[in-house]
């Protein structure tokens, strides 16, 4: 009976754990979507991530604050607003400052100054958006501010930055690239591994989508011609997109549309065939350099000018409502009908 009863049990402790098998990994749960909206560097900005930190868009909201604080022109005691009050003294700056003086200037030498941060004289005479939008600036004072546009004389060491008196410089073609990277990087840091930015027509994706699949995202119609306004859908994941267009700032008087992205040679709006340019990059403070400097360069000079570069790519939206893209987007890019 005992050698039985050892048979018997040994059978069900057997039949026990064939039924409850190895342990089976539990999946992890999705966290949740948030989405915060706030108004930064004159721009709407939209954060969309999936998070279970209560705080954590607020506290990159108050990230985006400090470099409102810091690169705003129009902020007093901002380090752009001391190096254009500075009257030819050296100024000291942040580290993040520097960096993006440092970049802008890679972008002068690449573009042979068609990219110039000391394009500001030009920018202050035009009003795209206030109670002076449709009035055209003084000609001779114009070309009296295209004459201090020159980005050779931006001199950068590790005292500071120094400016000849009466130029001064304007970040708006790069540094809210630099900061969508910034906030994107914090946002990783608290854990994030799904989620998009959008910061004024500039779009940075973290990783891919919860469910594994890339973000299509939109481009904008600058014409605003087709359904749901876009001129088709890229397909990104950790990748910034960057649109620059006649459509954003800017107004329309006898039959030209004068906009806010200047010729850095006479401070009057490009003039050229183009309506907008997206660019996709690795990282939205290249693309957001980018997206300007394409525009100005036109389609061929633009397209051979990215097509020389590796990892990135452009759509190019004329004039007249043609749309093409480089080659590294033939997979990747999806015309609306």
């Amino acid at each position: 009976m005992k050698r039985h009863f050892s048979l018997l049990l040994s059978t069900v402790l057997c039949l026990s754990l064939a039924a409850c098998g190895p342990a089976q990994p539990q999946p992890t749960p999705t966290p949740q979507q948030k989405s915060q909206v706030g108004f930064y560097f004159d721009t709407v900005v939209t954060m969309q991530v999936y998070t279970d930190d209560e705080d954590l868009l607020t506290r990159a909201q108050a990230e985006c604050q400090r470099y409102d604080d810091l690169l705003s022109k129009t902020h007093e005691g901002s380090d752009v607003w001391n190096i254009n009050h500075a009257q030819g003294k050296r100024v000291a700056v942040s580290d993040e400052t520097r960096e993006i003086l440092e970049k802008a200037l890679e972008y002068s030498r690449a573009s042979d100054g068609v990219f110039d941060i000391t394009v500001e004289p030009c920018v202050a005479l035009w009003d795209f958006t206030g109670k002076g939008m449709g009035l055209l600036p003084d000609e001779e004072a114009l070309a009296q501010a295209a004459d201090k546009v020159d980005w050779t004389l931006v001199d950068i060491n590790d005292e500071g930055v120094l400016l000849p008196p009466g130029m001064t410089i304007d970040l708006g073609a790069i540094a809210k690239g630099y900061i969508t990277d910034q906030i994107a990087d914090f946002l990783k840091a608290g854990g994030v591994e799904s989620g998009y930015l959008n910061f004024g027509g500039n779009v940075l994706t973290i990783g891919h989508k919860p469910d594994g699949s890339e973000w299509n995202i939109g481009i904008q119609d600058p014409l605003g011609k087709r359904d749901q306004n876009i001129v088709g859908a890229a397909r990104v994941s950790d990748q910034a997109v960057v649109t620059s267009g006649i459509y954003e700032r800017g107004f329309d008087l006898d039959g030209v549309r004068y906009h806010h992205i200047l010729d850095t040679s006479t401070g009057w709006p490009v003039q050229n065939e183009l309506a907008g340019v997206s660019i996709i990059a690795p990282d939205a403070f290249d693309a957001d350099a980018l997206s300007t400097t394409v525009f100005a360069m036109g389609v061929e000079k633009g397209t051979a000018f990215i097509e020389s570069l590796e990892g990135i790519e452009a759509i190019f939206v004329t004039r007249e409502d043609s749309v093409t893209w480089t080659s590294g987007l033939k997979d990747r890019f999806t015309p609306a009908q």
